[in-house]
């Protein structure tokens, strides 16, 4: 297993490019079971999780060109409609091929997810929404089964928020027969993008950036051409690690209007932030300051984003307090960062951080994806030497971390 090596102290100075959105890539893939038709993708992230996907998609038949960032897919000749567990396992965003399947050819057959250990994610809410388009579906030896000889419109209210339920539900209902109201709807911009995409291929949506989507079904769905969204995540990432480490860093193919709540957080860090419409610079040059927050959904602070400025936090010139409302368990990166020296206490979901005057380099483990890329923030602002194992995580939401982050400066390897 993969282990990177980082030896913590140096400022973070020059240019990265921001990859595509891992969380826009994945259900736009799946689109492409919608369609018999051409779906040419641009800035699709070089990552694990996109590599997974690829391989389940191509297991069903669709046809999948890959050449760098750019992917064509064809599903004219879609002959299984599985999604078997050995792929599914590892990556809960495999429950998107249900949806799609259903609808376009009136069957599928879903193991159920698995994915990063961070909490309970149940896909009760797709199942009640496909259920409410009149599917007929039962779980057997760990499978969703899902039948329906054609989808029909409804009015459908999820229990609660749900980013890949809303996905899901989103591509089933545009090959339903008539009206689907989605309330209750994610309002990320990676829903939008795939919102966006669905209008491109000819579905017919309004509602786009709400939390109430209509959705009026079409016959059939045609090709089309669309590049991913910016990770609006690995952004904010990069911008925690200048905020931890210190320097001046420019951020190129990104956008500052996905994000505002991160970017808030960031200046009440300290850190001093110059925009334009596809780039962002970043400079800090003191000690953070502590920032509390709570997460929740977009628009509100992300989820994805707690860890990393949790790794802020510790370093900062005070104490805050962390929040998490969305997973139970996403707090495992706290024992790790203790390891580094770091004064975290959790009382439930509340972490209360004490900020130090520097963290000590040490052997850590990686927890799940975002856990680990708080340790890198955390590593990088260690004085030593920190080893962080089990990074198979990382590679599944980061395109070649260490290689962007040394390229700024960091002392950061691969280790075989």
């Amino acid at each position: 297993m993969d282990q990177l090596k980082i030896i913590g102290g140096n400022r973070l100075d020059g240019e990265i490019v921001i990859s595509g959105a891992k969380n826009a890539a994945l259900p736009i893939l799946c689109a492409g079971l919608l369609t018999a038709g051409n779906l040419e993708l641009s800035n699709v992230p070089r990552l694990h999780d996109v590599k997974t996907m690829l391989k389940l998609l191509a297991k069903t038949g669709l046809k999948v060109d890959q050449d760098d960032e750019r992917v064509t897919l064809n599903g004219s000749a879609i002959d299984t409609l599985e999604a078997p567990y050995e792929l599914v396992k590892t990556m809960r965003a495999s429950i998107l091929v249900l949806g799609p399947l259903l609808a376009r050819f009136g069957e599928a057959k879903v193991s159920l997810p698995g994915g990063c250990a961070i909490g309970s994610r149940p896909v009760d809410q797709h199942i009640k929404g496909l259920q409410a388009l009149g599917a007929e579906i039962t779980i057997e030896g760990g499978y969703i089964y899902a039948k329906c000889k054609k989808l029909k419109g409804a009015r459908i209210h999820t229990d609660m928020i749900t980013v890949t339920g809303t996905e899901n539900l989103l591509m089933a209902a545009t090959l339903a027969e008539g009206e689907t109201v989605l309330e209750n709807a994610a309002r990320e911009p990676e829903v939008t993008d795939l919102a966006h995409l669905l209008v491109k291929m000819g579905a017919k949506i309004e509602g786009i950036g709400t939390d109430r989507l209509v959705i009026q079904g079409v016959a059939e769905l045609h090709g089309a051409s669309h590049a991913v969204i910016s990770d609006r995540i690995e952004a904010a990432t990069f911008l925690c690690a200048v905020a931890a480490t210190g320097g001046d860093i420019l951020l190129k193919n990104t956008r500052t209007d996905i994000f505002d709540v991160a970017l808030d957080k960031l200046r009440d860090i300290g850190v001093v932030l110059t925009a334009t419409p596809d780039s962002i610079r970043a400079q800090m040059s003191s000690r953070p300051k502590p920032v509390s927050f709570r997460t929740t959904e977009y628009p509100g602070f992300p989820t994805d984003m707690q860890a990393q400025f949790m790794a802020v936090n510790t370093v900062a010139s005070g104490t805050s307090r962390v929040t998490e409302t969305i997973f139970e368990n996403r707090f495992m990166h706290v024992q790790e960062m203790n390891r580094l020296g770091a004064s975290i206490q959790t009382e439930g979901n509340t972490a209360f951080i004490k900020g130090v005057d520097h963290l000590v380099g040490a052997p850590v483990m990686a927890t799940d994806l975002r856990a680990s890329a708080s340790l890198v923030i955390a590593a990088m602002a260690a004085k030593g030497e920190t080893i962080i194992d089990r990074i198979y995580h990382l590679d599944r939401g980061y395109d070649r971390m260490e290689v962007k982050l040394s390229q700024v400066g960091a002392n950061i390897v691969r280790v075989k």
